[in-house]
This record gives C-alpha cells, structure tokens and sequence, in this order.
C-alpha cells in the first residue's frame, strides 16, 4: 500500500470526511532538505469534515497529525493540512 493509501485509509476511517484531496508535492521539494529520494516526504491534505469542524483548527491539526502519527514520524517529512468548512 502506498503511502498516499495509507494517508485516505487512516483519515477516512478516522474522521469520515465529506472531502479528502492528498496531494503529494515531493517532487517540488526534490533535492531539498527533508527529500530522503522516495517521492513520498513532502504532502498537502485538503479536508473537509464535521467531526474536525467542530474543533479549533488548532485542535484539527493536532487531531490529524496524532492519526497520522507513525507516517509524520517515520516517513513524512512535511505535511501541509487546509480544513474547508
């Protein structure tokens, strides 16, 4: 499973969104520090769900990062995350 796979796995089981777009943007960051050369290091999710709408975006951002806890540890080396309300 791919690590985009895994990314929509975890967040839809995790907070049923009404819009998920996970956008991997690795290639502009090619050569950059935090590029470790798998193509799967630098990500931007786009979100819409209303079990995070109803926390501070703050809250939401902690609560994605905690699902996302092992990816954002082992292998994700950016993660950009915009909530759509």
């Amino acid at each position: 499973m791919s690590l985009e796979e895994i990314i929509k796995s975890k967040l839809m089981d995790a907070v049923e969104p009404e819009h998920l777009e996970v956008i991997n943007e690795s290639h502009l960051h090619a050569g950059h520090m935090g590029d470790d050369g798998s193509g799967e290091s630098h990500w931007r999710i786009v979100i819409e769900s209303e079990q995070l709408n109803v926390l501070s975006r703050v809250d939401a951002h902690r609560a994605i990062n905690a699902i996302l806890e092992s990816e954002l540890r082992n292998k994700i080396h950016a993660l950009a995350i915009k909530l759509v309300k």
